[in-house]
């Protein structure tokens, strides 16, 4: 049945309007405007009354690993999965993102194909869930970041990282990730540690860009973000020692920045239950990603939300959390909104989501008060539609 949103304020994925109707109609957004001038089908729609209530896109979480469900130790987690535990893990996780109203993920990494497949089910209506594109594994160096989890395939040269790039997508990939540095949570590798080479690289995202995939590098030390920026990846994953030269090139190619502060967060406020060589790095990072972000604020950086969910203490759904952080280390709550919402729909390559406009989909979110004033009220949806479905929450009437 179609849903009359009336006299709601909107934010569209750009701007915010107020005293506005939208009308939703066999899961797209049919008709959006002033709620004065509403059409004469929403007469026969059902109400959902907006007065005192904000609309959103529904959220786009970026950066998560559904396989994952955030315990202490991440490597032992990885070590027990099975194909059979994977999937069971990742349908129950995309009911969480739903839950606090994320109707789109990108999963960045896990064993084998099997986030491709549960994404497949949930676009066919065999299990709740938002959207999902997946890497598949993660590309990482021999011995790299990840090598001991389970979620990254090891490669080396250029001509290995194509056919890896190549074999990820005929097993499902809608996107993939390349390991360009150390990380916090593999020991005996530093987290600014300089992985693949630049020629390397250049082929994974040339490759992936064949096929029309987008690139995902995760890139913590700036040598090794700087190298994946100019070899052309879509977004750099955490970016935490960003230079100037960084975030101006960055700026100028149109590269997003997913900071993962709930990543760090979930283990330095545990430091008693991660291991120490994990938080020992997290804190190290933590400060020159706090610096990174006020520079790539300062030069007008794109930015995206990603949580990085699955890893310690860093549950899913974890997405309205993440711009609580975004806000409290410099963005505005619309900044922070915009960077959930349309930009994440443009990094992924989605015209018809993140907006609220006639023709797009409609994923949706209704707060009981205005994310874009005060984004603490992103923490709490009244209502999530995906596709124009009910996925959360409980309709008015």
């Amino acid at each position: 049945m179609p849903v009359y949103f009336s006299d709601v304020t909107l934010f569209d994925g750009r701007t915010v309007k107020t005293r506005q109707g939208v009308l939703v109609t066999d899961g797209a957004v049919e008709w959006v405007g002033p709620h004065a001038r509403a059409p004469r089908s929403a007469r026969a729609a059902r109400e959902e009354p907006g007065a005192g209530r904000t609309l959103t896109p529904g959220l786009i979480d970026v950066h998560v690993h559904l396989q994952f469900d955030g315990e202490a130790d991440f490597a032992a987690e990885g070590r027990e999965l099975t194909p059979g535990l994977a999937a069971l893990k990742a349908a129950a996780n995309l009911r969480r993102h739903l839950e606090h109203g994320v109707t789109t993920v990108r999963d960045l990494g896990g064993l084998g194909a099997v986030s491709c497949d549960v994404g497949r089910a949930a676009e066919r209506g065999l299990i709740p869930g938002p959207r999902v594109f997946a890497a598949g594994r993660a590309l990482t160096i021999t011995g790299g970041h990840g090598h001991n989890v389970g979620f990254a395939r090891e490669v080396d040269g250029a001509d290995e990282i194509r056919k890896a790039v190549r074999e990820e997508i005929k097993a499902g990939a809608t996107a993939i990730k390349v390991i360009a540095t150390g990380g916090v949570l593999t020991p005996g590798i530093g987290a600014t540690f300089t992985a693949f080479t630049p020629a390397e690289l250049e082929a994974a995202v040339d490759e992936a860009h064949t096929w029309g995939r987008r690139v995902a590098a995760h890139a913590i030390g700036a040598e090794g973000i700087l190298a994946a920026v100019r070899a052309g990846v879509d977004s750099v994953e955490h970016c935490a020692f960003m230079t100037a030269e960084i975030a101006r090139e960055m700026k100028a190619r149109g590269t997003y920045r997913s900071p993962t502060i709930c990543a760090l967060r979930g283990m330095i406020d545990h430091d008693d239950e991660v291991p120490e060589y994990a938080v020992a790095k997290a804190r190290e990072v933590e400060v020159a990603a706090r610096d990174a972000q006020r520079r790539a604020l300062r030069e007008g950086v794109l930015h995206v939300c990603g949580t990085d969910a699955g890893t310690p203490f860093n549950p899913h759904g974890n997405a309205p959390r993440e711009l609580t952080y975004m806000v409290a280390w410099g963005m505005t709550p619309l900044q922070a909104m915009r960077a959930a919402t349309a930009n994440g729909a443009a990094l992924l390559g989605l015209e018809d989501v993140g907006v609220v406009e006639a023709g797009a989909v409609a994923d949706l979110v209704l707060y009981d008060g205005n994310p874009v004033e005060d984004i603490e009220h992103v923490l709490t949806p009244r209502l999530v539609l995906r596709a124009g479905e009910v996925a959360a929450g409980e309709p008015s009437s």
